[in-house]
């Protein structure tokens, strides 16, 4: 086993949501539960106890009044039913001040790729979805930062993520259901860095349970070398929010702000990505998903899956999957030519739908709909359109965007019918996005323009592109 550091462990733990008064000692319990959690995560001597207990207490007033400026409450200095109710919520165990600004000696790894290992499983969860959530929860501090993260198998990996009950070997014991949920290590030699989850809690891969990709993000986020934010829309804010979505999750500015204050942005190029159309292969061999210069015809998610066409073929990119598997369309949709220009999923249908010239397909798994293929005049297109470059579906307003050169059309899917007022420009509602896209998707609240081998992340909420990547940055690459 790791030797053990000297560096502070991070623990993420819920505090019993029993009622306020639930020891027989009335109003000295309460003080009790004040003083402790104020010693935990507002570093009140423990040599205050000896202190008279009451309320207007100078020292503990002082201390809740810190704990209220932090976490945004109205500032009294008494433990008041709004801060009591505060401290019985959910929270990383974590102190949230300290004797320092950020960890001792701000920890961070002093390089940029690091190995992960995942040493045991849960119960509560397949383990290709055990996979997926820690798969997920690298990759949200991989996309802002230089870090890049691989699997290990076996051996001893940078951070190495364990299920566990009980004292399991590192001083730091779990307590059962319902407390502590997980601990973690900063960066470091030895057990530094390390991630362990408590296996009494109940893992879920929504939020019935105890959610695991929101508390091994935040988690890693520790491990990266992240202290406790005080913004309440931070996932580094101390408190675990069991309203968050998974499904809709994406970092807040002040997170984006913190990892990169330690390890700065993505060594990514900011140059535009240069003019290209799509080529089609000329060779009759399957193209190389890590050709630098690859480009894609068409992306689409199917059934939790993403599909990356190019030419006669496929990629088919699972979360959990350490590679992505290549396939020809042939293979799933017989009738399916070659050399799509478009695919999109509308999710509440089960549907993909796949374009090429003026023709439009419907498929279901790797069944081609009967009544198939359609013009692209029955959408609503003029008889001038004879083909389109994208497409996508954004499943939660049921519009679905068709791009072609600089514009771009928005079809109501409730109605069927394509909404008025469109064309419009590309560059008016997606500023930062070049025209003629070759394909776009969406992702994690984010909408992904591809061109050429470059692709623009682009945040709808606040209407700019964030990141410009490799196209294939998606296929491992």
């Amino acid at each position: 086993m790791k030797s053990l550091p000297t560096l502070l462990l991070l623990c993420l733990a819920i505090c019993s949501a029993h009622p306020l008064d639930r020891d027989p000692g009335g109003q000295g319990s309460i003080m009790d539960f004040v003083q402790q959690y104020l010693e935990k995560y507002y570093n009140l001597k423990k040599d205050s106890r000896l202190l008279v207990r009451t309320e207007n207490n100078g020292l503990i007033a002082e201390k809740i009044q810190e704990m209220q400026r932090f976490l945004g409450l109205k500032v009294t200095g008494n433990p008041d039913p709004e801060t009591l109710e505060m401290m019985h919520k959910p929270r990383c165990g974590v102190p949230d001040v300290w004797d320092f600004s950020t960890f001792p000696g701000s920890p961070k790894w002093k390089k940029h790729h690091l190995t992960y290992r995942i040493v045991n499983y849960t119960p509560d969860l397949p383990e290709d979805a055990v996979d997926a959530a820690i798969e997920r929860a690298l990759k949200v501090w991989e996309e802002v930062t230089p870090l890049t993260f691989s699997r290990m198998h076996e051996g001893e990996a940078d951070i190495m993520i364990t299920f566990a009950v009980g004292e399991h070997g590192d001083f730091f014991p779990f307590d059962g259901p319902g407390e502590i949920l997980a601990h973690a290590f900063a960066p470091g030699p030895g057990i530094s860095g390390d991630a362990h989850f408590d296996d009494d809690e109940k893992w879920t891969k929504d939020t019935s349970g105890t959610n695991l990709f929101l508390v091994a993000t935040h988690e890693l986020g520790h491990s990266l070398g992240l202290r406790h934010s005080d913004n309440p829309e931070a996932l580094m804010y101390p408190l675990y929010n069991t309203l968050t979505d998974p499904n809709r999750f994406r970092l807040s500015q002040d997170d984006v702000a913190g990892i990169q204050s330690l390890y700065g942005p993505p060594t990514v190029s900011t140059d535009a990505p240069a003019v290209s159309t799509k080529p089609v292969p000329t060779r009759p061999g399957p193209p190389d998903m890590c050709d630098p210069a690859l480009s894609f015809d068409a992306v689409s998610t199917l059934r939790g899956e993403t599909l990356f066409f190019k030419g006669r073929y496929f990629w088919r990119k699972y979360l959990r999957a350490s590679k992505p598997e290549l396939y020809p369309i042939s293979s799933f949709w017989p009738s399916i030519p070659s050399g799509i220009d478009a695919a999109y999923e509308v999710k509440s249908k089960d549907t993909v739908f796949i374009f090429k010239g003026q023709q439009f397909w419907a498929v279901r798994g790797n069944e081609v709909q009967a009544g198939y293929p359609r013009s692209i005049q029955t959408l609503g297109f003029p008889p001038t359109i004879r083909k389109i470059d994208a497409a996508f579906s954004d499943n939660d307003r049921k519009k679905t965007y068709f791009f072609l050169e600089d514009k771009y059309w928005r079809f109501d899917e409730k109605r069927q019918t394509m909404e008025p007022g469109f064309p419009k420009k590309i560059a008016e509602d997606f500023p930062g996005v070049h025209p003629r896209v070759d394909a776009v998707f969406e992702a994690f609240g984010f909408f992904y323009f591809f061109r050429g081998s470059s692709q623009l992340e682009f945040d709808p909420n606040a209407k700019k592109v964030t990141h410009i990547l490799k196209s294939n940055n998606w296929l491992d690459c």
